[in-house]
């Protein structure tokens, strides 16, 4: 039998991250069953966004790069559309396996089932039921057109079938007969496996920004519905320094370009006071091992990031969320994460309910066993035999 041949699909710093898990379960266990070609479409494009992730993790470089990088949505998306297509048409693979909610995402469900390759989603199912944010749409409109859908959560896979996916269906399976499975998450496979690794190489960071273990805040600001809106940029930074500095406390700042642009731009004097603050630290875009040593190495996390969400769970850290909605609504109900919005009362409320109640929070198995990797490529090879 011939090798199943997979394109993986990635174009943001996090699907790069997510493919890793599947690349790597497919080296480590079906490696003489499974050809897998790397398609980056270059949505981030600077090095510090993503090249250094594959150098740092060790991934297998990509075999095809777009280059697409930054544009409006319709642009963006049609350039990786054509691109993906004209791949996909001369590779012929056996099924497109794509990530998350981004452009990336979307361009190549469209490309993949135009074309009549069977789409694989990972990490279907994800909902905040605000349509107005691209991310939404980009979701909704993946899975619709996915042949295999891979929920992280159980409330990921019970948003599937109430939009009509039925967990009864049979083979052969095909866009118009769907399979959804619960798969718990493969962020939760990285993060086990990369974490001492982290600690290994990058302890250094305590020393190199003056930080005490257990001992600090770490915030993340990049969604453009806060970095460009200068109103709820300058209300959340604000309040970051008025909180940092009422409790003697540092709050490392890892900024993305996004966010430093406007700040710089438009928020010259609160710039200038987060510069001059002894307990801020504002440093470039962290790599993928130094943001999880930061995560694992924090008293508690502030972030509109929906990766990052998981991942303070996952390193039992409390999370503001600086959004009104959130795709991972089992945090919100267990309570180890608050949406906060863009309202300095409720992350000043937040924040200080964090801090005297921390040790008393739990902080459930929602993802998964850390094995859903290996799950995913199993079932795809079983898609085929």
């Amino acid at each position: 039998m011939s090798k199943l041949k997979i394109v993986n699909l990635v174009g943001a710093r996090p699907q790069i991250i997510k493919a890793s898990a599947i690349s790597r379960a497919i080296k480590n266990h079906y490696s003489g069953k499974i050809n897998e070609i790397i398609v980056h479409t270059g949505q981030h494009y600077d090095r510090e966004m993503s090249q250094i992730f594959f150098d740092e993790l060790e991934l297998t470089k990509p075999h095809y790069n777009l280059g697409v990088g930054s544009a409006r949505h319709g642009r963006q998306t049609g350039l990786m559309i054509t691109g993906i297509e004209e791949i996909l048409l001369n590779e012929k693979p056996d099924c497109l396996i794509i990530y998350g909610d981004t452009n990336s995402t979307l361009a190549g469900a469209l490309a993949g089932s135009k074309q009549h390759f069977p789409v694989i989603h990972i990490e279907a199912g994800l909902r905040s039921f605000n349509k107005r944010m691209p991310e939404e749409i980009n979701r909704i409109m993946s899975d619709h057109a996915s042949t295999l859908l891979f929920a992280p959560t159980n409330a990921a896979f019970k948003n599937l079938m109430a939009e009509g996916f039925k967990p009864e269906n049979s083979p052969p399976y095909s866009i118009d007969n769907p399979k959804i499975y619960f798969t718990g998450d493969i962020m939760y496979d990285n993060t086990l496996y990369f974490a001492s690794l982290a600690e290994k190489k990058k302890s250094f960071l305590l020393d190199k920004l003056q930080l005490e273990r257990e001992n600090y805040v770490l915030a993340t600001i990049h969604r453009d519905s806060n970095t460009d809106d200068v109103l709820r940029l300058n209300s959340i930074l604000s309040t970051i320094v008025n909180l940092a500095e009422e409790h003697k406390l540092v709050v490392v700042m890892p900024l993305h370009p996004r966010t430093s642009i406007s700040l710089k731009n438009n928020l010259g004097e609160l710039s200038n006071r987060l510069g001059a603050s002894k307990y801020i630290r504002m440093v470039p875009p962290v790599s993928f091992l130094e943001m999880t040593f930061l995560e694992h190495n924090s008293r508690l996390i502030i972030t509109d990031s929906g990766g990052v969400q998981k991942e303070s769970h996952f390193f039992k850290k409390p999370c503001i969320v600086l959004r009104k909605e959130t795709e991972w609504v089992e945090l919100v109900r267990n309570g180890t994460a608050m949406l906060a919005d863009a309202d300095p009362a409720l992350i000043t409320a937040a924040y200080n309910f964090y801090l005297e109640k921390a040790s008393r929070l739990e902080y459930p198995g929602f993802y998964g066993d850390g094995k859903a990797a290996d799950f995913i490529v199993k079932e795809i090879l079983m898609m085929f035999e």
